[in-house]
């Protein structure tokens, strides 16, 4: 697990660094898709939970979901282009899992990707994406987690 400024960054995930958000190849084929942990402390606690619906077609940086906090209210945009294929309802039932489980139970949605290896060679991983972060929390003025 990496850590930038107090924000846990797992390494294993790929990042979109500008959007904030985390997503992950599944064994099935498809990919699961999350707030950073980063985009949680901006956030602040999250409230509201909207997802698009299942079978409903995202395109790459375009919202999958609209969280919404006390401070902030906005999209989060999915790392690929593809088919929302499962909805979270434990964060429908708890939009909160998101701060304190970005990475695990707090997911936004599952997607079947239309074309993976073509749209995630521009996303981050491992040291990379500690870097990256280190560099946008830099230029953003943040703190820390």
């Amino acid at each position: 697990m990496g850590v930038v400024r107090g924000c846990e960054v797992p390494e294993d995930l790929l990042y979109n660094i500008d959007n904030n958000v985390w997503i992950r190849k599944e064994s099935d084929g498809t990919a699961t898709v999350g707030l950073t942990s980063y985009a949680c402390s901006l956030a602040g606690q999250i409230v509201s939970y909207t997802p698009k619906k299942v079978g409903k077609a995202v395109k790459k940086d375009k919202s999958c979901a609209t969280v919404e906090s006390g401070k902030w209210v906005g999209p989060a945009k999915t790392p690929v282009s593809g088919e929302v294929v499962a909805t979270n309802d434990a964060v429908a039932a708890k939009p909160g899992l998101i701060n304190e489980d970005p990475y695990g139970e707090g997911w936004l949605v599952k997607i079947k990707p239309d074309d993976w290896d073509g749209e995630t060679g521009d996303l981050k991983t491992g040291g990379d994406a500690l870097a990256a972060f280190e560099a946008k929390m830099d230029s953003d003025g943040f703190g820390g987690c």
